[in-house]
């Protein structure tokens, strides 16, 4: 049970930060979707693309996709982190030995990043493994890839499907699973690790004070949501475009990812909405760090437990 407080406590957390991601960036969200997955939009700056929608829809337009996001989102946010909690506090515990990948990346933080980016499966359990003197940490999952896909990939889904206003069929839910799976492995990775390098360059006194807490140990947590957000997103956003390409239907089906890859770098259309996803990804994550760690640092005083960094 006093195991379990911690993961909870992370558990809750992760779902307000997901609810607020919603509520703060979602009108971004719709223009980036909008620009990435509508042909007719293709050559559309992001203020023509926002005027447009808002003046035929008003704010309800801006907030496409918001419902399915704002029910399932939270939840594998929330899953996102519990996971990716469990996985460290299991790595920190164990007895690896601890190494810098080029002196730079803690590689437990790359592995609890990774089971953080699957942990959006809900059905994932972290499980130690003794094998001889060593101890082996294995990620379990008590569902295959597709069902997997079940989970994760209809809420992103709907989204998008709303979002550039396109039918569905029940066969077409699971369009895009696939890129869309590792587009949120990447990004979550990308995201812890950058934050545990953040960590680095603040305590070795690389990054001006403003953007660090009193003790300059971090960055502080709008920083810490917006800059570390901004770079992992930057990291992946290729995926992104060819996922939301994927699952708006207005884009052949029987098309591989690898060939709208191809397609899109050849266009110069494969950073495509980029400028309004940043602006959105800086004040949405930026907002939702803040009241992540405000979450998670008052619920861990009421419940009498030490607070836990990211990683």
């Amino acid at each position: 049970m006093t195991d379990f407080i911690p993961f909870g406590i992370t558990f809750i957390a992760g779902a307000s930060y997901g609810f607020t991601t919603v509520l703060v960036g979602q009108p971004l969200d719709t223009i980036k979707t909008r620009m990435q997955g509508m042909p007719s939009t293709a050559k559309r700056s992001m203020i023509v693309v926002g005027k447009e929608l808002f003046y035929r829809e008003g704010v309800r337009g801006l907030y496409r996709g918001g419902l399915p996001l704002l029910l399932g989102g939270s939840l594998m946010r929330s899953a996102q982190f519990g996971v990716s909690g469990k996985a460290r506090d299991v790595l920190r515990s164990s007895n690896l030995p601890h190494y810098m990948i080029w002196g730079m990346f803690d590689y437990q933080v790359v592995l609890a990043g990774l089971a953080g980016g699957l942990g959006r499966s809900v059905n994932r359990e972290a499980t130690v493994f003794m094998v001889g003197s060593r101890t082996i940490v294995s990620f379990i999952h008590k569902q295959n890839d597709f069902e997997r896909a079940l989970v994760e990939i209809p809420t992103d889904f709907f989204k998008v499907r709303q979002q550039v206003e396109n039918k569905y069929t029940l066969k077409s839910i699971l369009d895009g699973a696939g890129v869309s799976m590792a587009r949120n492995s990447l990004l979550y990775t990308s995201f812890m690790v950058y934050v545990d390098l953040s960590k680095q360059l603040c305590s070795n006194g690389y990054v001006p004070k403003v953007f660090m807490v009193e003790d300059g140990n971090g960055l502080s947590p709008f920083s810490k949501g917006a800059i570390c957000a901004n770079l992992a997103w930057l990291t992946c956003w290729p995926m992104d475009v060819i996922k939301t390409q994927r699952q708006s239907g207005n884009y052949p089906s029987t098309v591989s990812s690898y060939t709208l890859l191809k397609e899109n770098f050849v266009s110069g259309k494969l950073l495509r909405g980029l400028v309004p996803g940043l602006i959105r990804s800086t004040i949405s994550n930026g907002s939702s760090m803040v009241v992540y760690e405000y979450v998670h640092v008052h619920l861990s005083q009421m419940a009498g437990v030490s607070r836990r960094d990211m990683t």
